[in-house]
């Protein structure tokens, strides 16, 4: 009896050293400081396991005792999932410190800005820059990216709400896009919700098509609401919208940086010189002020406007005095300044230009 007393004692023992051993070694190898000398991003792909990493970590010599580093995951953190992305490693940080950031899923963030008054194709362009997007969308079609968002045949143009995005590695371009949708129909929602009474559109896409010609027309924040009254004004009366920054999205790549004579007659859908109504989309990403600004129109009898040149813009109500704010403004300044014509001013333009190219 007495021989199977020292043997169980001497097993107590062996397992207690033992469970002492394991213990020191575990805490040893969490509190261990990484090896390194600079910052470094560890990628994560998408169904990585942190045995995995742990192991790929102490291969490239940036930590010891890995199986010890697994056991205290295993047994304490096993429900814990482990996202995907890259993780910050700065010099000093310690394994346990590791494990956290993976507990947290605390990964490395990028910034993308939408602007407001970007077109469809700066959009684009900006997404193919991101840094660590993943690019899903070369090669694809505005008509095709368009179908995969479920908007088939709807064009593109002022769809996206402008704003910061934040993503991480291994989001797709497609991915931001939806977010960019989506919270344009979130903001367009709730502002058509809460709108100004007899407004002249018959939907919230019609409110979008007019912010975005506010958003291209003026930069000065307290003027939105001014011009926006000034356009519903003219679709109320039957007046022809005659806006530059339509002309301008309707000429494209013909557009050369200063509008003629002929680009005021040049037959496109958006050729609001030409065209009675607004254009058929909008032109540009309009941010929430200026959806808000064409919602709620200021009141007044304002029918023009022209720009003083430091980016703000007088207001007139009748045709004679908004000529003399062109003259006072404008034409002493450039002799070749052209601003928002009547129609009989145009019509006289068309005339001449018949008799000048008979």
């Amino acid at each position: 009896m007495r021989k199977w007393l020292l043997l169980l004692e001497s097993g107590l023992l062996v397992g207690g050293l033992a469970l002492a051993f394991a213990v020191w070694q575990q805490k040893a190898a969490l509190e261990q400081p990484l090896i390194l000398t600079e910052e470094r991003l560890l990628e994560v792909p998408s169904g990585a396991t942190p045995g995995g990493l742990l192991n790929r970590l102490q291969g490239d010599g940036l930590l010891r005792g890995s199986f010890w580093l697994r056991l205290y995951w295993r047994f304490n953190l096993s429900e814990q999932g482990l996202r995907s992305g890259e993780y910050r490693l700065e010099p000093g940080m310690t394994a346990v410190e590791l494990l956290d950031l993976w507990q947290r899923g605390e990964v490395v963030q990028y910034n993308l800005t939408l602007v407001e008054g970007w077109s469809f194709r700066q959009v684009r362009a900006a997404l193919a820059r991101a840094d660590k997007l993943d690019q899903s969308l070369a090669g694809v079609s505005d008509a095709e990216l368009m179908t995969q968002l479920g908007l088939s045949d709807a064009h593109p143009e002022g769809r996206f709400f402008p704003d910061t995005y934040r993503y991480v590695r291994g989001m797709s371009d497609f991915e931001l896009l939806k977010q960019a949708h989506a919270r344009l129909q979130q903001v367009l929602a709730e502002e058509w919700a809460e709108r100004s009474p007899n407004l002249p559109y018959a939907t919230p896409y019609e409110a979008l098509i007019m912010a975005s010609i506010i958003e291209k027309e003026t930069g000065v924040p307290h003027e939105r609401q001014q011009i926006a009254g000034v356009f519903v004004r003219r679709l109320e009366q039957g007046m022809l919208l005659q806006t530059d920054p339509t002309v301008i999205y309707g000429l494209g790549e013909r557009y050369n940086g200063k509008l003629g004579r002929a680009d005021l007659l040049a037959a496109t859908p958006y050729n609001t010189y030409l065209r009675p109504g607004l254009p058929p989309t909008p032109i540009a990403l309009p941010g929430r002020e200026a959806i808000h600004a064409a919602l709620h129109p200021a009141d007044g009898r304002e029918l023009y406007f022209v720009a003083r040149g430091d980016g703000s813009h007088v207001f007139s109500e009748t045709l004679e005095a908004h000529n003399q704010a062109v003259r006072e403004y404008q034409l002493k300044r450039r002799a070749d300044y052209r601003s928002s014509p009547s129609p009989e001013a145009l019509e006289r333009s068309v005339q001449q230009d018949s008799e000048e190219n008979p």
